[in-house]
Formats: C-alpha cells, sequence, structure tokens
C-alpha cells in the first residue's frame, strides 16, 4: 500500500494564535490519502471498510489442486507466485523449479503477484508437475538411478 499525502488548503491555525497544536494534528489526520493498486493496474484511492480482503491486504485461503490431493493454504494476498511455491515444497515435496501453478487456465511466473492476477480468497489454483523433470525421473528409473536425484543426473 502506498500513502501519498495531499496538501489541504485552509487557514493555518497559527495565523489564528493557537500556535499551530490544533490544526496540525486535523491537518495529519485528514490530509492523508491512502491508495491501493487494483487487478487492472489503475491506480485509485482506498476505500475506508473493515474487510481486508476486499482492499488485497490480509490473509487468503487459496485452494491448490494437484493430480490426487487438495491442499488449503493460507497466504498473505500480496504474496508472488514463488512464494506459493515454496510454501507448496514443504507440503508436496517438489522443489519450487519442477512445479508449475496455473491460474485461470494459465501458467503464471514467479514473479507474478498473487493479487494483481485476481487471486481471492477460496479460488482454486492448479499445480502440476514439470513434464521435463518428471520424464528426467523416469529416466532415472530406468537407468537404476535414485528418483530424488534430479539435480546431478549424468548424461551417458
Amino acid at each position: 500500500m502506498m500513502k501519498l499525502r495531499s496538501k489541504r488548503f485552509s487557514r493555518s491555525s497559527s495565523k489564528l494564535g493557537n500556535n499551530g497544536s490544533k490544526g496540525e494534528k486535523d491537518a495529519k489526520n485528514n490530509g492523508e490519502i491512502k491508495w491501493e493498486l487494483r487487478p487492472g493496474g489503475m491506480l485509485v484511492q482506498k476505500r475506508e471498510s473493515n474487510n481486508n480482503q476486499s482492499s488485497g491486504e490480509g490473509l487468503i485461503a487459496v485452494r491448490v489442486s494437484t493430480v490426487s490431493q487438495w491442499h488449503h493454504i493460507s497466504i498473505d494476498s500480496t504474496s508472488t507466485f514463488g512464494e506459493l511455491k515454496l510454501i507448496l515444497s514443504l507440503v508436496t515435496n517438489l522443489d519450487p523449479g519442477e512445479q508449475r501453478l496455473l491460474f485461470k487456465g494459465k501458467e503464471r511466473e514467479d514473479s507474478e503477484f498473487l493479487h494483481m492476477v485476481g487471486v481471492r480468497d477460496k479460488d482454486k489454483v492448479l499445480m502440476l508437475e514439470d513434464p521435463a523433470t518428471k520424464e528426467m525421473k523416469l529416466l532415472g528409473m530406468a537407468r537404476g538411478q535414485p528418483i530424488n536425484n534430479t539435480c546431478c543426473t549424468i548424461a551417458v
């Protein structure tokens, strides 16, 4: 969230003889405008509401579907897909480089923000294993190498 100060055009309370005590406090409280960045990229003035979910702040629950399982992950809505991959790596034992995350039918890059793409509370994200690493694991099994040793493959 960005905070920008707006100038207020009013009489200074120092001219009124109050030494600026009350007038400066009012200007500080009323003079700040809070801004938010919408998923489309538009910068707008933040609405005053008690629901943090609608303004793009706070924790959201994301349902992540693998081929055979569902995982419910709580994550900050301003996180990136790369951070989501790190959390999923703890749950699924797949490295972040081996994961492919799809949201609304498109593969998402690690640097994309969840709230900028439009991920909201209880939305579904599909996680697939990278086909290249899957193939390397299968080739490793055929050669008799350990399955989880994808970083140290030997070219024959």
